[in-house]
């Protein structure tokens, strides 16, 4: 393990993780025996969706009687929370393992704390999340945004999953609150696995990567050239309205995912 206040680096094995605490506790970097798995960029890696995640329709949500207005980072919605926009706090950075903290702010309405730990080995990354408030109850969502390459070793990726429903999306881009049976790619879609989470990337001849989560809700993006992403989180997309979970301060949201991966 090495650190700066710009980057954490973590080793198990012949796998190398590094994550950037300044950009949004993000995971910048993910190297399997010698290849990078996930989109360079400050933008790219893997980073945490916190408060909520994905969109929140008009940028608005409800607590009560009191209505909300976020910023609309991606008009004419808010998207992907706040926690990628901010410095993390480096709490503990171990040979495999490291823990991360911010304290919520503007925008974000309600004060709290989101910790984000990771746990790496040589055949797995389990990251968790939790947030917490100090004293107001607020609706809230986890969850992380891979950027996992399209092309390893010359050789195109397989997603494969099976779902119970897919949320049926809008031209608005938000669930429309119909199931229906889940469609063929391409994809920037929430699907339901009342089950618990499971994708599996494989990229032939090369490397075979599975995202598994006890939450129920993943989004499946895979429009762009470059780069797919496999979301688990712990609610759908504009679900701080629509299926809001309560963070209350002797209950906070806790959101866990693992990748585990093997050669081909």
């Amino acid at each position: 393990m090495s650190s700066s206040e710009e980057s954490v680096r973590l080793a198990a094995g012949d796998v190398e993780l590094t994550v950037h605490p300044q950009n949004g506790c993000r995971v910048a970097s993910l190297v399997i025996g010698g290849t990078e798995v996930l989109r360079q960029g400050e933008r790219y890696g893997s980073f945490p969706m916190v408060p909520w995640c994905g969109r929140v329709g008009d940028g608005r949500f409800r607590n009560g009687d009191v209505v909300h207005q976020l910023p609309l980072n991606s008009p004419p919605h808010a998207i992907h929370g706040t926690g990628r926009d901010v410095a993390w706090r480096t709490a503990r950075a171990g040979k495999d393992e490291a823990a991360f903290t911010f304290e919520l702010a503007e925008p974000w309405p309600y004060t709290g704390r989101v910790t984000q730990t990771f746990e790496l080995t040589e055949d797995s990354l389990t990251l968790t999340m939790g947030v917490e408030t100090y004293d107001t109850s607020f609706p809230a969502q986890a969850g992380w945004h891979p950027w996992f390459l399209r092309t390893l070793g010359g050789q195109d990726v397989r997603i494969d999953f099976t779902a119970a429903w897919q949320e049926e999306r809008g031209e608005d881009h938000l669930p429309t609150g119909h199931r229906i049976p889940p469609q063929p790619s391409p994809w920037d879609d929430c699907f339901g696995m009342p089950d618990g989470v499971l994708v599996t990337l494989t990229w032939p001849e090369q490397l075979e990567l599975t995202v598994a989560s006890r939450s129920e809700w993943v989004v499946v993006y895979d429009e762009q050239d470059e780069a797919v992403c496999v979301e688990p989180q712990s609610g759908p997309p504009n679900g701080l309205d629509s299926d809001p979970r309560f963070v209350t301060p002797i209950d906070p949201l806790e959101m866990a995912t693992t990748w585990s991966w093997r050669r081909l």
